[in-house]
């Protein structure tokens, strides 16, 4: 059977995570690094992007760090296309970064929704798109696009993001259909709020938090590491023939 660990373990791995600098992006980046996995940090936080490195760094592992926007059109094709030059193939691809612009329907900028869609729908299609060729060429690799309870059930003032978060819950699907056959799993991870900078600045207000709180069965929201520790599970073998799948870290919030 094996040792469990050997299972979980990514010795001589290389990881491309976006959104690196904060939150559940930098806590990914330490446990893909612990697993053993070598990184490639994606930001646009250059102090942040240090932080990441020193992090990896310390953990005995090589860390790549790429300054880059991931609202651009040519930010990810870019950040992928110097990832490969540095190590041939990426085996892990954790599309983290997201944007949170809110409002409600009626007061929606054009602005905000195209913003919003190129970070959390455009630059996960566009990465993944770049990286695959390689994944498919050596018949593995594993694709985590980091999504939302928001792509799966309607939050008020969310509709540019949960329309962009259940884009990219489908998006996922379509990418298994056609990359699960050369032994790629992707799969998306479906947090609730997360404390994060941006969950606090979205949800860290009592009279805005509390009442999302009440809705959740587990009565709490989220720790960034909770859901890094989900990201190394999909990331290992032992999850193998999970594809195609919303793994939902909500406290079941969903269950009700």
């Amino acid at each position: 059977m094996g040792n469990w660990t050997e299972r979980f373990a990514l010795t001589g791995k290389s990881a491309l995570v976006t959104g690196a600098t904060k939150g559940i992006g930098i806590e990914t980046c330490k446990v893909l690094a612990d697993a053993g996995a070598d990184i490639v940090a994606v930001g646009r936080d250059v102090a942040g992007l240090a932080e990441v490195e020193a992090a990896v760094k310390a953990a005995g592992r090589r860390c790549m760090t790429i300054a880059a926007d991931m609202g651009t059109a040519d930010g990810p094709v870019k950040a992928a296309e110097q990832a490969l030059a540095a190590f041939d193939t990426i085996d892990i691809l954790v599309n983290n970064a997201g944007v949170a612009l809110l409002g409600h329907l009626t007061d929606a900028t054009i602005e905000d929704w195209d913003a919003t869609m190129a970070v959390n729908l455009r630059a996960p299609f566009l990465l993944a798109r770049a990286l695959a060729p390689a994944m498919i060429a050596q018949k593995r690799g594993k694709i985590i696009n980091v999504s939302s309870q928001a792509g799966v059930v309607a939050l008020d003032a969310h509709g540019a993001y949960c329309a962009s978060k259940g884009g990219l819950n489908m998006l996922t699907k379509v990418m298994t259909v056609e990359w699960a056959k050369h032994n790629i799993q992707i799969n998306t991870i479906c947090p609730t709020v997360i404390l994060t900078p941006m969950g606090e600045q979205v949800w860290g207000k009592p009279e805005v938090g509390d009442p999302m709180k009440a809705k959740i069965p587990g009565g709490r929201f989220g720790r960034p590491m909770e859901v890094a520790d989900a990201v190394l599970f999909l990331a290992s073998s032992a999850s193998d023939m999970i594809c195609g799948h919303d793994l939902l870290i909500d406290g079941g919030y969903t269950a009700v």
